[in-house]
């Protein structure tokens, strides 16, 4: 009996072991439950790119919800980036040119981009799910400035980033133009984004990763994306954090407009709104030269629709979603955010004249730009007229978008929203840029080094900063908080002390920063008040 037992272990053990000699060395092929995947292990972080979470959207699924990709069974190769959504070339400035990303494109999109730590080792690590910026309308997560290498490295998490529909292929709404069985085609690229959600849910595990600790985070466009999603009752449940960075989606579009937009894409394309069936058998090129003839080049016309289907509400109005409240938020934005978002010429070295004249068409019609600049000037007497231009736009946009964001969610009494604001300034381009646009990934990424044509030469100081934005993303992942040892105190956003965290080389949190200037901007705010 003794020496069966044996003998059945002996060849158990000799059949076992090729086995665990074969997981061992194959640790860079992931099963998912479509299929293996094989990555690339690049020091000591595992890499696997453009995995299929959807079916290609060309042909008969162009314009309806994401399918689920065919099953395969021999492993694929997941070191390259896959191919992006279709889409015209957005203006873009100097500073972004280290972030260029792959350009291939097709209809065959739906892929998304892991970095993790360990494979297969039940450490069950937070996931960051990244969604990227460009409006609606352009970009990927494949640009250097989003691998997820040093935070994977740095947190002990699981990043993920993904492409998916953009501007017309994404967000073209056709419900009202006599065509059901594009109902939903105004907010398809939100549901990739969840149909991506679904698939980390259901495979994050192979990749080391706890399906029931998400964080979804993005900037500009990606933010907006983030919070349309905190809004939409397909997505609950398959994320329990959120970060929107200088990106709110305070609301969406209406119908009405949405329609119009399609309207004019249609006459572009000599269609009639009849003819609206005829749009899946156009060849892209023509439908993105359509959108260039339509939007002149500037394609952020298109964007999540209040449908009354997958979006029955604007996100953040008149107030923040309640099937969302239990969810800790963090929301913020950068001092000088309209220095590269298509500023006027001259702009830079404006006079005082010529500050009115540049600031009277950001403002609404008949607005008293003299009399708002004449304040600023008493509240800051040592600002230049350049200066005040972009306090003022940066803060009548975005810097009130996210504390109505703020204020909102808080109004909620049920999770915790951190609010920050970025003021550290990059030397780039003499200074010129101040604290722009975007300035605040390549410091969440901990990506200095990827950036050098947004960083420069202070990228000693910039990593300081860096150090403690990626630190306390990291923290907010795991703990739904962005405190942690090391870092300074941020106190919860309440309408009470309006704590702010002010990242800089040396950064604190302040009590509501800009009240004077939230005071002045107050009726001239682009956001509808809070109730």
């Amino acid at each position: 009996m003794i020496g069966s037992k044996i003998f059945k272990f002996f060849m158990a053990a000799m059949l076992l072991a090729p086995m665990l000699g074969a997981a061992e060395d194959d640790v860079r092929v992931a099963m998912t439950r479509s299929g293996p995947v094989r990555g690339s292990e690049e020091a000591g972080i595992y890499v696997f790119k453009g995995i299929a979470y959807g079916a290609n959207t060309a042909g008969a699924n162009r314009f309806r919800p994401p399918q689920p990709p065919t099953p395969w069974t021999d492993a694929r190769d997941a070191t390259r980036f896959g191919d992006r959504c279709p889409q015209i070339k957005a203006p873009g400035t100097p500073a972004w040119n280290s972030w260029a990303e792959p350009t291939r494109s097709s209809e065959n999109c739906l892929v998304l981009n892991v970095w993790t730590p360990g494979m297969r080792d039940r450490a069950r690590r937070p996931v960051m799910v990244w969604l990227h910026g460009g409006g609606f309308s352009v970009s990927s997560g494949a640009s250097p400035v989003f691998d997820g290498a040093h935070l994977a490295r740095r947190g002990d998490v699981v990043v993920v980033t993904l492409n998916h529909r953009l501007n017309v292929f994404g967000y073209l709404y056709l419900a009202n133009l006599g065509a059901p069985q594009y109902a939903d085609s105004g907010n398809i690229g939100q549901l990739d984004i969840i149909a991506a959600l679904h698939w980390v849910h259901d495979n994050i595990e192979e990749f080391g990763g706890d399906p029931d600790s998400v964080m979804i985070f993005g900037e500009s466009g990606g933010g907006g994306k983030v919070g349309t999603l905190l809004a939409m009752p397909q997505a609950q449940g398959l994320f329990q954090r959120a970060a929107m960075q200088s990106g709110f989606a305070v609301t969406a579009i209406t119908p009405e407009a949405a329609t119009k937009a399609t309207a004019a894409l249609l006459s572009a394309l000599h269609l009639k709104p009849g003819e609206v069936g005829r749009l899946a058998q156009l060849p892209v090129d023509t439908i993105l030269n359509a959108l260039q003839e339509q939007t002149h080049g500037m394609p952020f016309g298109f964007g999540p629709v209040v449908d009354g289907r997958s979006l029955s509400r604007h996100p953040f109005t008149p107030d923040a979603p309640a099937f969302s409240a239990n969810v800790p938020l963090l929301v913020g934005s950068n001092k000088d955010e309209t220095t590269v978002l298509f500023p006027p010429p001259g702009v830079f070295d404006l006079d005082w004249p010529g500050l009115e004249s540049a600031l009277r068409p950001t403002l609404f019609k008949g607005a008293d730009a003299s009399t708002l600049i004449a304040a600023f000037r008493k509240l800051r007497p040592r600002a230049t007229p350049s200066d005040l231009y972009f306090t003022v736009t940066t803060e009548r946009t975005m810097g009130a978008n996210a504390v109505t964001v703020a204020e909102r969610k808080a109004a909620l009494q049920r999770a915790p929203v951190y609010l920050y604001r970025l003021e550290w300034q990059t030397p780039v381009e003499g200074g010129k840029l101040r604290s722009p646009h975007s300035l605040d990934v390549p410091l969440v990424f901990d990506n200095v080094a990827k950036s050098a044509s947004l960083i420069g030469a202070g990228a000693a100081e910039a990593q300081r900063v860096a150090d403690t934005m990626s630190a306390a993303w990291l923290a907010f992942a795991h703990n739904g908080s962005p405190n942690a040892p090391g870092l300074p105190s941020w106190p919860p956003y309440d309408p009470e002390r309006r704590a702010t965290m002010v990242f800089n080389v040396q950064s604190r949190a302040i009590d509501d920063p800009l009240y004077q200037e939230r005071k002045l901007l107050a009726p001239f705010a682009a956001v509808p008040a809070s109730p």
